[in-house]
């Protein structure tokens, strides 16, 4: 039943699909460990994003 009304209102709203949420791997220059760099950025900017 939950699902159903939750689905019904996000019916009409198509804005979150002109996102995307990215991961890119970066090495901390401190410790030489990895983190992960997560963001949400609109679908035309993806491959932007990752040739930084």
């Amino acid at each position: 039943m939950a699902k159903k009304t939750v689905a019904s209102l996000h019916e009409g709203s198509k804005e979150g699909r002109a996102y995307s949420k990215v991961i890119r791997m970066v090495k901390s220059p401190k410790t030489g460990a990895y983190i992960f760099d997560e963001q949400m950025v609109p679908n035309e900017t993806v491959q932007d994003f990752f040739k930084k």
